[in-house]
């Protein structure tokens, strides 16, 4: 399959600009990616948003926390997902310890995920703290996608993956959070783990496209993990919909090849070359 993009293909890809006009008109999906494989299935699907998150280390490391996932795991993942994709606007992850440090290594991370992993755009998460690492982003010209409330990354400082925006002070902190990203410059935020009317409070305060995951239905755009989606993961969080079974298909197709091996019904004569 070629991945050569024709000038078609580049008018119709989704852009940050373009998700921008499409808030509060048409809400958008947005995926993550991890691969060539499933990065080509979702932008052959419509999905309008490949997120190559820090997720990988959950999802495909088998790790407890993303917070050991590196910058270079994260360029090579962000590669495979930008070859495959010829309409889905492809954002880069920005890992714990990329941009914490000082606005210069955020700048820096961000470039290399746009050089060598070749994003369109890349997301950090944080509010206020991370108002002026997306101000020198968003300087070198690249795009910035936030992300406020439940942020994986904070897991220790929150004592565990909890909802977040809770009472007055907590609805405060994360509201502060949200308008500290649009005024840094990011054209959209994530909106994770917290109160629908939170979140419904929040996309409609902010100028910029709002993406849900755990935060009800009123946000711009809704994000789900592909593992959740397609059935991957043992356990699917409470926020999240199952729209396919294929974890039992993949274990009942290993099952059924491991019978047929010590069977020897498999390789059949069909199967052999001559």
């Amino acid at each position: 399959m070629s991945t050569v993009t024709t000038a078609s293909q580049r008018e119709h890809r989704v852009t940050a600009r373009s998700l921008g006009a499409r808030k509060g008109r048409e809400p958008f999906s947005m995926l993550t990616a991890y691969d060539f494989t499933f990065a080509r299935l979702f932008d052959q699907a419509g999905i309008d948003v490949l997120l190559v998150g820090d997720s990988v280390g959950n999802t495909a490391q088998g790790l407890e926390t993303t917070l050991p996932v590196t910058l270079d795991e994260m360029v090579y993942h962000c590669r495979l997902v930008s070859r495959a994709a010829t309409r889905a606007l492809v954002i880069g992850d920005m890992p714990f310890g990329s941009y914490q440090v000082s606005p210069e290594d955020a700048v820096r991370s961000a470039i290399r995920l746009v050089k060598e992993g070749g994003v369109a755009a890349v997301k950090l998460e944080g509010g206020v703290a991370s108002r002026a690492a997306i101000e020198r982003i968003v300087a070198a010209e690249i795009p910035v996608m936030g992300h406020v409330g439940l942020t994986p990354q904070s897991v220790h400082r929150m004592g565990g993956y909890r909802v977040q925006g809770r009472g007055e002070a907590g609805r405060q902190r994360v509201l502060a959070d949200a308008r500290a990203v649009e005024a840094a410059g990011a054209f959209a935020v994530v909106l994770e783990g917290m109160p629908a009317e939170l979140a419904r409070e929040i996309t409609a305060a902010l100028s910029i496209p709002t993406v849900g995951i755990g935060a009800g239905a009123a946000c711009d755009g809704q994000v789900l993990v592909l593992h959740d989606l397609l059935g991957l993961s043992d356990w699917t969080p409470s926020f999240a919909k199952g729209y396919a079974g294929l974890g039992a298909l993949a274990s009942q197709a290993a099952r059924a090849f491991a019978d047929e091996v010590a069977q020897r019904k498999f390789p059949a004569r069909e199967h052999e070359y001559r």
